[in-house]
């Protein structure tokens, strides 16, 4: 049976997810933040840049913004996970790192260290109690994820993927700005300078996905952060572009395996 829960954390930039899954299966997507999970039961697999990887108990599986993964149990008890879901501005904070050029990465999705999995695991279930002081709170994010950070982190020059006179970050801005209307084809290869079809074929070629795959999953990504922020499942649904309650309900739940009504800010 398939269970999950979501928290909100002191920090707007960090929530919590804790999962059980067995027929659940994520098809392809991305995620805007980074996230940092624990498979603390049974195995998980996941297809990710070309490659499949089998991770199991005691194991951290780093996912990182805009990369294309998909998951789902390799056992028929199913696997269970601990997941932080992390801003990557907060992560820029935490490492002091300021250079325009370059951003925060790890130089590993998976990650076999067991001292370092119970830290986390430790700082996930403190976080996830309310029975912990207002200090502890506060420090705990930063005391529980340093060492992932200080142990696998680097840096790395942005990525700037090129759409014409656009570039993927641009136009993930507009979408954002503009996920309540209706989207065209047309509007983003404009934006891009570039033919319909000329944009369809460097989209694809860059991101791996169809723009309207892309823009979908945006939609739902965003649709979350605004549920855990406290919005009804209405206004969020209007707000990130779908014009049907039922519609938005449906499609939340095949995304991530709960009706947005679960998802509690």
């Amino acid at each position: 049976m398939e269970r999950v829960s979501y928290h909100n954390t002191i920090s707007d930039a960090i929530s919590l997810i804790e999962a059980s899954y067995t027929q659940f299966a994520f098809s392809r997507h991305y995620h805007l933040d980074f996230h940092i999970g624990l498979i603390t039961h049974g195995e998980q697999k996941f297809n990710h840049n070309g490659k499949t990887n089998h991770v199991g108990h005691g194991q951290i599986v780093i996912m990182q913004p805009d990369e294309l993964h998909d998951g789902k149990s390799t056992l028929e008890a199913g696997y269970q996970t601990r997941v932080f879901a992390i801003d990557p501005a907060w992560f820029q904070q935490l490492t002091d790192l300021q250079h325009p050029t370059h951003t925060l990465a790890f130089k590993q999705s998976i990650v076999s260290n067991t001292a370092l999995f119970n830290h986390l695991k430790q700082t996930h279930c403190r976080l996830s109690t309310s029975h912990i002081s207002q200090l502890e709170k506060d420090c705990l994010p930063f005391d529980g994820l340093y060492q992932l950070l200080e142990q696998f982190s680097t840096t790395k020059s942005i990525s700037n993927y090129s759409l014409g006179v656009q570039s993927i970050h641009t136009l993930k801005e507009y979408l954002l700005e503009h996920l309540d209307q209706p989207v065209r084809l047309e509007q983003l290869s404009n934006l891009c300078h570039l033919s319909p079809t000329q944009f369809q074929r460097h989209f694809k070629n860059q991101m791996h996905i169809t723009p309207y795959a892309w823009l979908y999953r945006l939609r739902l990504e965003q649709a979350m952060k605004l549920l855990q922020s406290g919005l009804s499942s209405t206004d969020v649904a209007y707000r990130v572009g779908f014009y049907d309650q039922a519609h938005f309900a449906k499609a939340f739940k095949q995304t991530y395996g709960v009706p947005p009504s679960q998802i509690i800010g």
